[in-house]
């Protein structure tokens, strides 16, 4: 699908590549009138239109939470606010008619929701040099880095704008065949698993609130891990995307399958939240020897000595409470927490950052949605686009570097809560993953 690109076909009148040395990776064009070499800003337009349909369509995977938002032009000469609209439904119509006369009728009632775009975009820069030894075509796998970069960073944009959504169930806790209900976060373990009779609940949710279908069903965007746990318990019920890819006009990006008439697309970027990194990259710990009463704790990980002026708030033992400072033994490396509030706790026991389940479990979002319950901004026109800079321009007098990049502009809000549900639930695989 991607391959090298020889200017000269896309070249116009009597400009010509003259090095011949990759896609972008030359000083300029040649003039054959002027019988000398033209620098430029750019790439040839046939070129850089070439490249940003390739961002474009590369891009495009990575965008699943994107997909089902309804779309709208970024503004031009707008300001950094684009609109969406949304409608009342009318009452029921219980009066009966009068024969002959007409009755007083309705009005729609229009709510505009306006939303922020903000842009966002990055780029990379190659030598000369790089260009010259590199065995393979480097402006090409570059475009296509930038392309996973740029699409990610866009589905990411929306995805954090849905997961703030107030419409949210917990998983139950199921443990040796006893259901305990979950109210909070924090609560969640890896014992509290998204389950079909779960699945059945929420489409039950969306069609009591009328909620309409997105050509036909609800859609439900959930992470590998979570879709395995599910999966594994649906067993025959679980129908696989290839016994109905006949009978729906289109598959998602992503799809894998449906249950209670809901189509699952599965992603990585579906949202994780899991504990916050207490030091050196770490978010979980465990005590290496007991502790009674103390705000002294010795922890098997290696640390980095540190003093907080603003302490680190952490569970201890599944108890809210706070890392003050760390030290670490110059002969041993043994790192020994001070903690804000005394604990007696057991050799292994988990001290974990904040922000997900207390005992350190990852927690995952599944998102079930109806149609126009968010919008985003389209990716045509303004919203994304490829830029290259051949050497020789900005601070570069000895033509030593080139740059591609991209830009691109993204907004999303939130239009219906009632037509959107965030299911928050352990995993099979919650003692392993990280905050997303």
């Amino acid at each position: 699908m991607f391959k090298d690109i020889n200017i000269q076909l896309f070249a116009a009148g009597d400009v010509v590549n003259y090095a011949g040395d990759g896609v972008g990776a030359n000083a300029g064009t040649y003039d054959t009138n002027l019988n000398q070499p033209v620098h430029q800003g750019d790439l040839a337009p046939e070129i850089k239109e070439f490249y940003s349909k390739v961002l474009l369509e590369l891009a495009g995977p990575n965008l699943v939470h994107d997909q089902f938002g309804q779309k709208r032009p970024i503004p031009r000469g707008n300001g950094r606010t684009v609109e969406w609209r949304k409608f009342s439904k009318l009452p029921k119509a219980l009066v009966p008619l009068t024969e002959g006369v007409t009755p007083a009728g309705n009005k729609l009632n229009v709510t505009a929701v306006t939303g922020t775009v903000e842009q966002y975009g990055d780029y990379v820069e190659s030598t000369d040099l790089l260009d010259l030894i590199a065995i393979d075509n480097v402006k090409s796998e570059t475009a296509k880095l930038l392309a996973d970069q740029a699409g990610l960073t866009m589905d990411t944009v929306v995805r954090n704008e849905l997961v703030g959504g107030t419409n949210v169930f917990y998983a139950t806790k199921v443990s040796g065949g006893t259901e305990t209900e979950v109210t909070s976060r924090t609560d969640l373990t890896a014992d509290c698993r998204l389950r079909v009779k779960d699945i059945f609940k929420v489409a039950a949710e969306m069609k009591a609130v009328n909620a309409p279908k997105i050509n036909g069903s609800y859609v439900a965007i959930i992470h590998p891990y979570v879709s395995h746990d599910i999966m594994m318990e649906a067993g025959e019920a679980w129908i696989g995307l290839q016994k109905y890819t006949n009978n729906v006009s289109k598959v998602y990006e992503g799809e894998i399958g449906m249950l209670a008439g809901i189509r699952f697309v599965e992603t990585t970027e579906a949202k994780i939240y899991g504990p916050a990194v207490i030091n050196n990259g770490l978010s979980r710990l465990t005590v290496a020897s007991n502790v009674s009463s103390s705000t002294s704790v010795v922890v098997n990980e290696t640390l980095e000595a540190a003093t907080y002026t603003t302490p680190i708030p952490v569970y201890v033992n599944g108890v809210a409470n706070t890392i003050t400072a760390v030290a670490v033994d110059s002969t041993t490396g043994a790192a020994t927490l001070t903690l804000g509030t005394a604990v007696t706790a057991s050799a292994g026991a988990v001290i974990c950052g904040q922000g997900a389940g207390k005992d350190g479990s990852a927690v995952f979002c599944t998102l079930f949605l109806g149609e126009n319950a968010y919008g985003v901004t389209d990716l045509e026109g303004a919203g994304l686009e490829y830029i290259a800079k051949q050497r020789g321009y900005g601070n570069d007098p000895l033509n030593q570097r080139s740059s591609q990049g991209w830009k691109g502009t993204k907004g999303a809000k939130r239009l219906l809560e009632e037509y959107m549900i965030r299911y928050e639930s352990g995993s099979a695989f919650s003692d392993e993953a990280e905050s997303n």
